[in-house]
C-alpha cells in the first residue's frame, strides 16, 4: 500500500521553507545565543569562532526573513554598531530550541547533564516542549499524532509508477 502522504505535493510545504531559513547549522546556534542575551557581533563571533563572514551571512538571513532586527548602539569613543534583536517572527522560534535541547540532553549530553535548563521565569520550574491539541489535550505522544493535508494542499499530478 503507497503512502497516503505521495498524493500531495511537497513544491509549497512550509517545512522545507522554514529549514530553506534556519537548516544551515550556523543559524540555530546564532538563535541560541540571541535567546541566551549574547546581541552582538564580536560577542557571537567570539563566544562561538564562528567564522566572521559565516556570522555576517547568517545574521543577515535572520535580519532579511524578519526573524531578528538590527538596534544601532554605540560605545563611548567608538563607531556605531548594530545589537540584534528578537522580532514576534523571532521568539515564535523558542519552542522549537527549546524541542531541540530536550533532544540533544536527552541524546547527547555529557556524563554529567545537560550544560543548560530552560526555566519558568515566574516559578523556576523547567520548561518542556510538548505537543497539544486545540481542544486542550497535553503530552500528545508523535505516535498519536497524523499529518493530513491542510487547506493550502496541492494535490501531486500523477506520474506512471515504475
Amino acid at each position: 500500500m503507497r503512502p497516503r502522504a505521495l498524493e500531495w505535493s511537497v513544491d509549497n510545504c512550509t517545512i522545507g521553507r522554514a529549514m530553506a531559513i534556519l537548516g544551515e547549522r550556523w543559524t540555530i546556534v546564532v538563535l541560541r545565543e540571541v535567546f541566551n542575551g549574547i546581541f552582538r557581533f564580536d560577542d557571537m563571533r567570539v563566544r562561538t569562532g564562528i567564522p566572521r563572514q559565516v556570522l555576517t551571512n547568517r545574521l543577515g538571513v535572520l535580519v532579511d526573513n524578519g526573524i531578528l532586527r538590527r538596534v544601532p548602539y554605540r560605545e563611548p569613543g567608538s563607531r556605531g554598531r548594530d545589537e540584534y534583536r528578537l522580532t514576534e517572527k523571532g521568539f515564535d522560534l523558542y519552542p522549537l530550541l527549546v524541542a531541540v535541547r530536550e533532544w540533544g540532553d536527552r541524546y547527547l549530553a555529557d556524563p554529567g547533564g545537560p550544560p543548560l535548563r530552560t526555566v519558568h521565569r515566574g516559578c523556576g520550574a523547567d520548561v518542556h516542549a510538548t505537543l497539544v491539541c486545540e481542544h486542550g489535550h497535553l503530552d500528545i505522544a508523535p505516535r498519536d499524532v497524523v499529518p493530513q493535508p491542510g487547506p493550502g494542499a496541492i494535490r501531486r499530478e500523477q506520474s506512471p509508477v515504475s
